[in-house]
């Protein structure tokens, strides 16, 4: 039988106030939800800055990963939505930084809006263990 498993950091108090899961572990895959900039109280890191916000979000990934084994290198795919396409080249910049390793398959998708005002990128990520 699969074994599942809840991906959620400890000191994420934000996240004690949302209706899913953080990231959850079935066998040797990983779905991490939809990831913003949010600092472990639920506050926004880098307010007008696609980079900035893309370098935590892709940090906060990290995080949940972690706790399930795996680190970006494990990432499969990723799909990110960004609510100003014409930052795409600071979004694209962070994306580099945090793949060094292998590179996932990834699609960006415009959005007028994400979960709260302030917030330029959401980022969602699949990892599977194990996969060489």
């Amino acid at each position: 039988m699969a074994q599942r498993s809840s991906l959620r950091p400890a000191d994420w108090t934000w996240a004690d106030h949302v209706s899913h899961d953080i990231g959850v572990r079935v066998d040797d895959t990983i779905w991490v939800s939809g990831m913003v900039a949010f600092d472990p109280d639920g506050q926004i890191v880098g307010l007008g800055d696609m980079r900035a916000q893309a370098d935590k979000t892709f940090a906060n990934i990290a995080e949940v990963l972690a706790l399930g084994g795996a680190t970006l290198d494990d990432v499969v795919k990723i799909t990110a939505w960004l609510t100003d396409m014409d930052q795409y080249a600071g979004y694209n910049d962070a994306r580099a930084a945090a793949f060094t390793g292998r590179l996932p398959a990834s699609a960006t998708v415009h959005s007028p809006r994400l979960v709260r005002d302030g917030l330029l990128v959401e980022v969602e990520a699949l990892a599977v263990l194990g996969a060489d």
